[in-house]
């Protein structure tokens, strides 16, 4: 597959992490399909599932919204499967700031991609937390 492919996958996992950051909630749902396969379940103990992408920003919103937030992504596996999908595992660091407290996770996420319309978009979103540090009760959707 190009570099550009690979630029673009880059470019839309960048806007994912720093949508977060940047509380711009519209942005991060131009990330995605409207439906994303999500596990989360290192951070939060809950099972895999589907849900719309509108869902998903509207989850993320009532649980962060009220924190202060900041993403590092870096260290981009990129694989293309076939000329429609794409793979990308990638570091990340997550921290979150209460007023008084931090909550920071040490993680790498594997991230579907297909291309619509001669975009690339996320379908599928799976977090493998390494570790955590600090107050996990500061983010309600942590364990």
């Amino acid at each position: 597959m190009s570099v550009d492919n690979r630029v673009f996958i880059q470019e839309l996992i960048a806007k994912f992490a720093n949508s977060f950051d940047l509380k711009d909630w519209d942005g991060l749902q131009a990330c995605f399909t409207e439906s994303i396969d999500t596990d989360y379940s290192d951070l939060r103990g809950t099972p895999p599932e589907s849900i719309s992408a509108a869902d998903y920003v509207r989850f993320r919103r009532e649980s962060l919204d009220h924190l202060k937030l900041h993403h590092l992504v870096s260290n981009y596996e990129i694989d293309f499967p076939n000329t429609g999908g794409a793979t990308c595992r990638a570091s990340m660091m997550v921290w979150r700031k209460s007023e008084t407290e931090e909550f920071a996770s040490h993680c790498f996420y594997i991230f579907q991609l297909v291309r619509q319309r001669g975009e690339w978009k996320i379908s599928g979103i799976t977090q493998k937390v390494l570790w955590n540090d600090g107050k996990a009760s500061i983010h309600s959707g942590a364990k």
